[in-house]
């Protein structure tokens, strides 16, 4: 593909599109729009101009502009993603979405909020509280990342047992196809089979059909009651093993999350807490909620039964807020405590079915033992997705772990599709990082149907180039 490269006279139309203050050509400035959350020496790619539009209108007049004039358009939301989705592989415009952060209406009647892409998932949920109601698609980044890019990733995140991943909670969407139309696909109705549901394929396509800048998501009651177990264990197989049994007392945790024991000791390390460590070799974190009280306990009970059943250390109880939050807060630590202690590494969230979560360990410990490298994991181990780590050894050089990565991941997913009946990414997302990985390990009639499906939506392969499809 021929892209047309970024010229002044474009950069005056994008102004006048935008205002000055909307539209970055200084290098400085740009370079943090480069990459996501990837690690920069590896996925990193400079656009040639940035642009923040504040309405839907103004991002349907840069898209009319690029297709015209045949320019690439990256869609770029908090930066928090974990593929490369975000990253301007062909330079081009960057299209922030940061500055459309506004709620548009909040529905209590019809249990819907309508807000726009670029609000902060956490700052959404607070402003819901008072009415008594949040959004329940909890990505693990819910301080950082932005509504849009949880439903371009169809993001999970350690609540996806009980409550669903974001796909489950969006109604409507208001996108912005690649030629400019701005075109408003669902509402506030919780069934509809009218025609073709077109706001599927926009969740979880990674900004490569079109730009979503709005959207109507379903609420629910903030539930009354909730505690946390932590629950240590002497092995990682161990612990992982109680995840299936689990899942099969007719109870629904709202979060079973599992953490071995190198990715708690950094994670605790990093924030300077403390964890009881003595013989542990891995945790598993459970969260329990509902709206009666005596029934979360009963819960909670049948839960640390069965984990002392099957060999627990200890089952400790954190039922107030503080507590709870402490513990949640080494959990969700564990990905930036890693970054600190390698910078250059590849966290991975490969999915399975529940029932074969205990044999991806040993496989981990092959692959680590075999390449002599550190592969911290833990994950949201109650759907099966887990975050398999392959850090980089301090002492490689660049070229070794640039050449050895891509063995490592090669045998790591063909394991899980083949062997497993797995996939590659559960909540992360192809972007760049996996797209090579996608070609070989996808059907060639079904990766034919995502080619004809992006030739349909994005003829002029304009829309977020170079992602999912190679």
């Amino acid at each position: 593909m021929t892209y047309t490269p970024i010229t002044d006279h474009i950069i005056e139309k994008l102004i006048s599109i935008c205002s000055p203050s909307n539209v970055i050509t200084d290098g400085e400035r740009m370079e943090s729009y480069s990459h996501d959350e990837t690690s920069k020496e590896q996925f990193s790619a400079m656009p040639e101009v940035v642009v923040t539009p504040s309405t839907t209108e103004q991002v349907a007049q840069i898209m009319r502009l690029a297709d015209r004039l045949t320019i690439p358009v990256t869609p770029r939301g908090a930066g928090s993603g974990l593929s490369g989705g975000a990253i301007p592989l062909y330079g081009g415009i960057v299209l922030s979405l940061e500055k459309m952060n506004r709620i548009i209406e909040i529905d209590e009647e019809n249990l819907t909020v309508t807000a726009e892409a670029g609000i902060v998932t956490n700052e959404l949920n607070e402003r819901l509280k008072d009415a008594g109601l949040f959004f329940a698609g909890y990505p693990m980044s819910l301080e950082s990342c932005f509504l849009g890019g949880n439903i371009a990733e169809n993001a999970g995140g350690g609540k996806a047992i009980k409550y669903g991943v974001t796909s489950r909670y969006v109604l409507g969407l208001k996108v912005v196809t690649p030629q400019g139309q701005i075109v408003t696909l669902g509402g506030k109705v919780t069934k509809d089979v009218s025609s073709y549901d077109l706001k599927q394929l926009y969740i979880g396509s990674e900004g490569t059909l079109g730009i979503i800048t709005e959207a109507t998501i379903k609420l629910i009651g903030i539930p009354k009651v909730a505690s946390t177990l932590l629950v240590p264990f002497t092995d990682a197989q161990q612990a992982i093993s109680v995840v299936p049994l689990l899942m099969k007392q007719g109870i629904i945790p709202v979060s079973i999350e599992f953490m071995d024991r190198l990715s708690f000791e950094i994670s605790c390390d990093y924030l300077n807490e403390s964890l009881p460590l003595d013989g542990v070799g891995a945790m598993l974190l459970i969260e329990v909620d509902g709206s009666d009280e005596a029934q979360v306990e009963a819960d909670l009970i049948a839960v640390g039964e069965l984990c002392e059943e099957q060999g627990a250390l200890e089952v400790y109880i954190a039922e107030d807020a503080n507590n709870r939050e402490r513990i949640w807060a080494v959990r969700r630590a564990i990905a930036e405590a890693i970054k600190v202690y390698s910078p250059i590494q590849s966290l991975e969230d490969v999915v399975v079915p529940i029932a074969s979560i205990p044999r991806v360990l040993p496989f981990l410990e092959e692959l680590s033992a075999h390449y002599r490298l550190k592969i911290p994991c833990y994950g949201h181990a109650g759907d099966g997705n887990l975050h398999a780590t392959v850090v980089k050894d301090p002492d490689w050089t660049m070229d070794k772990w640039l050449e050895t990565e891509p063995k490592i991941l090669g045998e790591l997913y063909t394991f899980i599709v083949d062997e497993l009946g797995g996939k590659i990414s559960g909540e992360h997302g192809i972007g760049v990082k996996r797209r090579e990985f996608v070609k070989e390990l996808t059907a060639k009639a079904e990766y034919e149907l995502l080619k004809t499906l992006k030739q349909a939506f994005d003829p002029k392969g304009i829309m977020n180039p170079g992602k999912i499809l190679i």
